[in-house]
């Protein structure tokens, strides 16, 4: 089910980020290559990737687990340059650390991921 790890080019400095993923989502991912991430549904405006891989620990297993029967980490390289346009947002404690990003610009932003979506953790 895991993906190849991602080869880093020094001359494109990246930025590691995590995403807790349900299964459909999941699915999808494996459905692009584990190269994009899908796009949001009309009730999902923002796409929210996750700073540090304990809080994607976190939501996987107690949230996606309890809603979905299966929750899985993905991590995943992105330009480092390019995240710039996106502040950090703190969602609570100070290691809650996300990505906010516009649905109608994930295009863009998956344009950017370096390497393959590898999925790290699954919780049953």
């Amino acid at each position: 089910m895991t993906a190849p790890q991602p080869r880093r080019d020094p001359r494109r400095p990246t930025t590691t980020l995590w995403r807790p993923t349900g299964p459909e989502e999941l699915a999808l991912v494996r459905a692009l290559d584990w190269r994009a991430w899908p796009p949001r549904l009309p009730e999902q405006p923002i796409f929210y990737p996750v700073l540090n891989e304990d809080y994607a620990i976190r939501i996987a297993r107690d949230w996606n687990v309890k809603h979905s029967g299966v929750g899985h980490v993905t991590r995943f390289e992105v330009d480092t340059a390019f995240l710039a346009r996106y502040p950090v947002q703190q969602a609570g404690g100070r290691t809650i650390l996300e990505l906010w990003v516009p649905a109608e610009e994930l295009d863009d932003f998956n344009a950017h991921i370096v390497g393959p979506i590898t999925v790290t953790h699954t919780f049953r």
